[in-house]
This record gives C-alpha cells, sequence and structure tokens, in this order.
C-alpha cells in the first residue's frame, strides 16, 4: 500500500540527499510491505532453527551423563522453560527499544511534549545491550561485534552435517571429506541468500515443515511402539517402558557430577536457543507490535510440547542400558532398535543432515543482517561496505525481462554474507587438526556458552537494572510485558550465572564430556568464551581510544531511521522504511577524550 503524503516526502527527501552528489551517505532499505515477513515465517524461523541436530543427538548425551531417565527428562522440561523465559525477555526488549519520536505532531501530549514510539528494529541483542550499557561510547558494541562476527555463524553445526551426510551415503569416515561437505553448505546457503531472498525464505519455510513432520513422525513410531507395534525388530516397547519408566528405576542411581549436570544443561539450552532468530530481523517483519509476541510465544509452546514428547517416543522404544553402551546418537539408536535393520537409521542420518542444513540456512539469513547493522556503527575496516544492501540478482534478472512497477526491488545485504561467510569457514579450518566430532563439540559449546549463556546474562542483568533501577520510565512505556514481571529476567539471568560458573567444574572421567571422552580439557572452551570477551574489550580500546589519539581525531557516526505508518494507514504501526548512515572523522577538541 502507498506511503500517506507526508510520510513519502520525508523517504524522499532523504532518498535525494543520499543520492545527490558527492555524497557520503548510505542508504539502507527495509523491505516493502510486500516482501515483509509474515506471522508463518515468523515461527518458521524459529522452528527452523530449533529443530536440528540437538533434539536428534542431544538426549542420549545428556543421559549418559545423568545415568537417570527421570532427571534427563527433567533437565528437558527446565530447557523448555528457560526458552520460554528467555523469549519473554526478548520481546520486552525487542518490541520496546529503540524509542522514536514520531515526525508528525499528533502525538504530542497535552503538555506539549512529543511522546516516543517504539519502533521495532533489527539486530536482536546488540540493540539491547547498546541501549542498556551505554557509556562509554562504542565499548559494548565492539565488545559484542567481534564475538558475533566472529563466533555468530553454525560452523560446528556444519560440520555436523558433514558426519550425517557420510553415514547417510555409508561412506568411510574422512574428516577432509566432512570439511568439504561443511564448506559446501555454508557456501551455499550464503549463496541462496544472496542470490534471491525470497527464494531463501521459502526454502527456510519449506524445512521448517519438512523437519516439524519428520519430529512428529519420530513422536508416532514411538508410541506406537509403546502401544505394542512390531516395525521390524519385534515388540520392543514393553521391554524399554518397563526398563526406563518404572517408578521405581527412573531416579535410581542418578550421577552425582555436577560438572556434568552443568554441561548438560547448556547443550539443552542450546537446543531450545532458536527462539533470537526473528528478533535479528525484526524490522523486516509485518506488524510486529500485533502478530510478533503471538507468533513467537505459540512456537515456543509448540516446541517445548515436540522436544519433551521426542524424548518420551525415543525412551519406548530404547532401554535406558542400550544407551549407556554406546556412544551413537539416540535418533540412530531409535532406528536400530524399532526396524532393526541398517538402512533405517542411514535413512535418518540423511535426515538429520537436511535438519541441520536448515539451521545453517536459516542463521545465515539471520546473522548477516546483525553483521550489516554492526557495520552500520562504524566499528570494522570498511564498515560502509559492509553495512550496504544490493539487489539481488533474480531481482535485476526479473526486472530486465519481466519489469514490475515496484521501484524497490529485493535487496540482500550481499557484503555482510561475505563477511559471514568468511569467519565461518575460519572457524571450520581452524578445527582442522582435531577429530571432527571434537570440532562439532567444541563449536556448538563455543557458540552457545558465548552467544547464548554469556550475552544472555548481560541481556537478562539489563532488564532486571532497567526494571529496578528506571522503574516507572521504563515500565510505563513497554510495547510487551511478560507475565510475572521481572520472573522471566530472573530465572534466565540466574540460570545463565550457573552455566557461566559450573561448567568450569571438572566431569569426572566416565563422563561423555570428560577429557578421556572428548581430548579436550573442559576448562579450554569456558576460558577462550570469557577471553572473546577481553579480545572484543581490546578492539574497544585500539578503535575508541588509540587510533583517535593517534589521529587526533572523533568518528562521528549519523544513523537517521525513517519512520512511516506501516501500510500508509493513518493509524498503522510505525515501522522503519530507511536509514541513512554516515560516518566521518571530526577534530577533536583538546583536552578531551575521544
Amino acid at each position: 500500500m502507498p506511503l500517506t503524503e507526508a510520510d513519502q516526502r520525508r523517504v524522499d527527501e532523504a532518498e535525494a540527499e543520499a543520492e545527490a552528489a558527492g555524497s557520503t551517505k548510505l542508504l539502507v532499505r527495509s523491505p516493502p510491505d510486500t516482501q515483509k515477513l509474515g506471522s508463518i515465517t515468523v515461527m518458521c524461523l524459529i522452528l527452523n532453527r530449533t529443530i536440528g541436530s540437538g533434539i536428534y543427538v542431544t538426549p542420549a548425551v545428556v543421559l549418559r551423563a545423568t545415568n537417570s531417565v527421570g532427571l534427563s527428562l527433567l533437565l528437558w522440561t527446565f530447557g523448555a522453560v528457560f526458552g520460554l523465559c528467555g523469549l519473554l525477555v526478548w520481546l520486552e526488549l525487542g518490541l520496546s527499544i529503540p524509542k522514536f519520536q514520531p515526525p508528525d505532531e499528533s502525538t504530542a501530549s497535552l503538555e506539549g511534549e512529543a511522546r516516543f514510539e517504539n519502533v521495532p528494529r533489527s539486530g536482536g541483542e546488540k540493540n539491547y545491550l547498546e541501549y542498556i550499557y551505554k557509556d562509554p561510547r562504542f565499548q559494548t558494541t565492539c565488545i559484542y561485534g567481534v564475538i558475533f562476527i566472529v563466533l555468530g555463524n553454525l560452523a560446528g553445526n556444519a560440520i555436523a552435517m558433514g558426519q550425517y551426510i557420510m553415514q547417510a551415503a555409508g561412506a568411510a569416515d574422512s574428516p577432509d571429506a566432512v570439511r568439504g561437505i561443511a564448506v559446501a553448505a555454508l557456501t551455499g546457503a550464503c549463496l541462496i541468500h544472496g542470490l534471491w531472498r525470497n527464494g531463501g525464505i521459502v526454502l527456510n519455510n519449506v524445512l521448517a515443515l519438512i523437519k516439524v513432520l519428520t519430529l512428529l513422525a519420530v513422536i508416532v513410531i514411538g508410541f506406537a511402539v509403546a502401544g505394542g507395534a512390531n516395525l521390524g525388530n519385534g515388540p520392543v516397547g514393553k521391554a524399554a517402558i518397563q526398563a526406563n519408566f518404572d517408578t521405581h528405576q527412573s531416579f535410581v542411581r542418578p550421577s552425582g557430577d555436577f560438572g556434568s549436570y552443568a554441561r548438560s544443561i547448556i547443550y539443552v539450552v542450546y537446543s531450545y536457543s532458536g527462539f533470537k532468530q526473528p528478533f535479528y530481523v525484526l524490522s523486516e517483519v509485518s506488524r510486529p507490535k500485533k502478530r510478533f509476541a503471538k507468533a513467537t510465544i505459540a512456537t515456543m509452546i509448540m516446541i517445548a510440547i515436540l522436544f519433551i514428547l521426542a524424548n518420551v517416543a525415543y525412551l519406548c522404544a530404547v532401554p535406558k542400558d542400550r544407551i549407556l553402551s554406546t556412544d551413537l546418537d539416540m535418533a540412530t539408536v531409535f532406528f536400530e532398535e524399532v526396524f532393526g535393520n541398517e538402512v533405517a537409521p542411514r535413512v535418518m542420518s540423511g535426515i538429520i543432515a537436511l535438519s541441520i542444513f536448515g539451521n545453517i540456512v536459516v542463521m545465515t539469513f539471520t546473522a548477516s543482517k546483525v553483521k550489516q547493522e554492526i557495520a552500520k556503527e562504524g566499528i570494522l575496516p570498511f564498515s560502509l561496505f559492509f553495512a550496504r544492501s544490493t539487489t539481488t540478482p533474480y531481482a535485476w534478472f526479473k526486472q530486465r525481462f519481466w519489469p514490475s512497477r515496484s521501484r524497490i526491488l529485493e535487496q540482500s545485504p550481499a557484503t555482510a554474507l561475505l563477511l559471514h561467510w568468511f569467519f565461518a569457514v575460519i572457524l571450520v579450518a581452524a578445527t582442522s587438526s582435531t577429530s571432527t566430532a571434537i570440532a562439532y563439540l567444541v563449536l556448538v559449546l563455543l557458540y552457545c556458552y558465548t552467544l547464548v549463556i554469556i550475552v544472555g546474562f548481560f541481556v537478562a542483568g539489563g532488564v532486571l537494572y532497567l526494571r529496578f533501577a528506571k522503574r516507572e520510565e521504563w515500565t510505563d512505556n513497554l510495547g510487551f510485558k511478560p507475565w510475572g514481571g521481572p520472573t522471566a529476567a530472573i530465572i534466565y539471568g540466574c540460570t545463565c550465572a550457573f552455566m557461566i560458573v559450573g561448567v568450569f567444574v571438572t566431569p569426572r572421567d566416565t563422563s561423555p564430556y570428560s577429557y578421556a571422552t572428548t581430548g579436550v580439557r573442559h576448562y579450554i572452551v569456558p576460558a577462550v568464551g570469557l577471553g572473546t570477551l577481553l579480545v572484543g574489550y581490546a578492539y574497544y580500546l585500539v578503535f575508541a581510544k588509540l587510533i583517535p589519539r593517534w589521529r587526533k581525531e572523533t568518528l562521528v557516526v549519523e544513523r537517521e531511521p525513517i519512520i512511516v505508518r506501516q501500510g500508509g494507514e493513518q493509524n498503522g504501526e510505525w515501522v522503519q522504511i530507511l536509514e541513512v548512515v554516515e560516518f566521518w572523522w571530526a577534530a577533536r577538541q583538546s583536552g578531551k577524550e575521544a
């Protein structure tokens, strides 16, 4: 739908100013209404990112670590609560900041003071951390930016995908082939989104549907076996149920290994961490204030139900002792027990590989937008290059041969996708000296420890600061008010704090996380994770302190968002339609820090 006359005039003025001869301003457009993400796509972003290797691989590892069916199911239930709490925290922030003053005078209050509107912006927790931890300038952006640019990818999942493709093909294990497949998957996902934005979104939605149907099939098979069905290997359900769900056996002799419990919680939490994906592209969502919260909450509840039922379904067919006696993942053992042949596990390996590729597709789409937002802050070398959006080849080709009346063609953050691809491939190469199994565990734990747990701790802590230090100033103008007030932030923050510390406790030698099993000292990955904070801070000191002193200039960053009423409706939601970005170095005032 067209914009109002006033909104269109402001858009035209911004475009003319940015496109004028000699201008150094960069114009970055948000997708028009016809290209906005609907509620179904928002749901699929979460589903496609959440349903992956975690629900097929992690249940067996958690059961071996806890040595208890009851406790492992409790951990998966707690993971669902943790994921929902995290979603509520992100909704409170995502639908409340940034705040912009609407351009029309009709929003002025009776006292004559203009009010501010919550206008969602892409970038996820980058925006929230910058809003909460404002001072000193550039510090939060540099620390978060370094962590996300380097680790904000699924290199570990790509390696796992290579492993499962080799298993599905029945080929001998080859580290070089696995890493080659990993690089091909990462490259393919970047090319899909760079060449055809809408095609990448459609692929994401199709993969999400396939993954939900696959998980439902696993659940149905598990409960059918529990009911006495014989699917090729006899009625295995009766023995499995007696071994796993006997009330006198489910909680008998659980592991007393604190270090194993801490790491098990981390891997369970990782499986539920996909709720953040649509927040990374929030400015591209249609009518976010009206639809976004309902869609995301409904999706997380659906995922919680599916994951818990899937764990129960596995245990309806696989006795606990069978899982403890092998190092295979849960899905493989499940299909071996149910069908009693080698074909079914290989088929399942192919399905898991497809699920993992879905993870990579959605993460590539969303993470590249965050990296584009980081580049808009001017902290990267060649920031304007990585901050730009370009017309996709598909849109150019379509317009060339089948012209449309649309003045805004489909665009993608092609240069940010290049940045994303580069560091993902670097991580795959950096783990080439280890086995592919260890590389997967290390990269997944490193990603989860830094971008889920450490970042989550600071985000939840920031919400508590806003609620208890700012009080009415914050709570009176929320775009979303979570149930229970600060309860979700307290649960999420305390759990993150527990995992930050708990992962340093040494697991027992019999643990699946021990050095004897993995070949990696338990403290290395969390130490590297905490070290990334120091690297980010060092980058901040160089960028914001040393370089300005050397140049005797201060970097000025100007980001001017143009917000309009979506759909041209007089009472429509305020959304960001485009942004004008400009950087320049200005002479420092004598005696003042940059």
